[in-house]
């Protein structure tokens, strides 16, 4: 396999409501930004793949118009997942094992603000048996947690302590858009919105984008391993206690040994620990230093952003970092990404 490297990471602020900005726009300023951290031009891409999803912006072919925001003439080699940026990068990486090509570029982008990411998550699910119910996101997050209450595998103060620290680590990086700082024991007092689930223990939902910029050269961190791997679709047919996907993809990957931290794309704080005892991992390691999803969640971009954030801890000296994006009801769908020092 011909090494790949993450030569440059570039994210738009994540905003609760970005009202200056539309699609072009935002990939124009999100993809010059990444390719000037990696100190490269767009003559210098060899391939584009972007993530996206029409649903929630809430226009037909919305990733086709924000292609005016790379310049796209003369015509340029480009593909397009309807799913997160990080599996938008997933297949520039698969690209530049091709051989004819040394530089690729993956962006993902997406608006909280313009609907109701629920009723849109909604229809993720079994069209037969789960969709026509209107059950959201929520609602199964609030099942799972209970499974995993009922199981003595976690307790609602686990719940709080995720909250505390995401909030905590995301204001001080600047990742958070100005989410409240929470003790878990304050975490703990307020009111049930799906018990055993309270506000704070679900995403902030936000508008954003961010672009990782892959290179053949050795510029930045090395992608040492990456995978994905997917679960049964119907929530019914699975133990959701635990996630077989991931320990699948990150065996796939290279395995866990070694790593000192990880950014988990994990959407409610009941997740954390069904995600790190897939990895066989525990909170030893540093667990999404830059806050995480929990405290900035924008639709098809939380995935790469743990990315590219992980490529940043080993930029910061960590020897070895995992990056976990996921997609589909209640961590389906997983990848796993390994970054090392080049």
């Amino acid at each position: 396999m011909r090494p790949v490297y993450v030569a440059g990471f570039a994210e738009l602020p994540h905003l609760l409501q970005d009202n200056l900005l539309d699609e072009p726009e935002m990939v124009q300023r999100v993809t010059a930004a990444a390719l000037a951290d990696a100190g490269l031009g767009r003559d210098d891409v060899g391939f584009t793949c972007s993530g996206s999803n029409d649903y929630v912006m809430g226009r037909p072919f919305s990733f086709a118009t924000a292609l005016d925001g790379l310049g796209a003439w003369p015509p340029i080699r480009e593909s397009h997942v309807e799913m997160d940026g990080a599996w938008a990068l997933y297949e520039a990486w698969v690209r530049l094992q091709h051989g004819d090509v040394d530089v690729a570029l993956a962006y993902g982008f997406g608006k909280s603000s313009l609907g109701s990411v629920e009723a849109v998550r909604t229809l993720e699910l079994d069209p037969y048996s789960l969709a026509p119910l209107g059950i959201g996101p929520l609602p199964l997050a609030a099942l799972q947690a209970r499974a995993l209450l009922d199981a003595g595998l976690a307790t609602e103060a686990d719940f709080a302590a995720v909250v505390e620290r995401s909030r905590r680590d995301g204001n001080r990086n600047h990742t958070a858009p100005m989410t409240e700082a929470m003790s878990a024991a304050h975490a703990l007092t307020l009111p049930y919105i799906s018990s055993p689930l309270r506000g704070h223990d679900g995403p902030v939902r936000t508008d954003g984008a961010a672009a990782i910029v892959l290179s053949t050269e050795p510029v930045g961190p090395r992608i040492a391993g990456i995978s994905h791997c997917i679960d049964a679709h119907q929530p019914g047919f699975r133990d959701l206690t635990v996630s077989r996907s991931i320990a699948t993809a990150a065996a796939a990957a290279g395995g866990t040994s070694g790593v000192d931290v990880v950014e988990l794309h994990v959407e409610y704080s009941s997740q954390e620990g069904i995600v790190l005892r897939a990895l066989g991992l525990d909170s030893s390691v540093s667990v999404s230093p830059s806050g995480g999803a929990l405290v900035a969640n924008t639709p098809m971009v939380a995935g790469l952003c743990r990315i590219g954030h992980a490529a940043n801890a080993v930029r910061g000296g960590a020897k070895r970092a995992l990056a976990h994006a996921t997609s589909g009801p209640l961590l389906q769908h997983n990848l796993i990404c390994i970054l090392e020092p080049a």
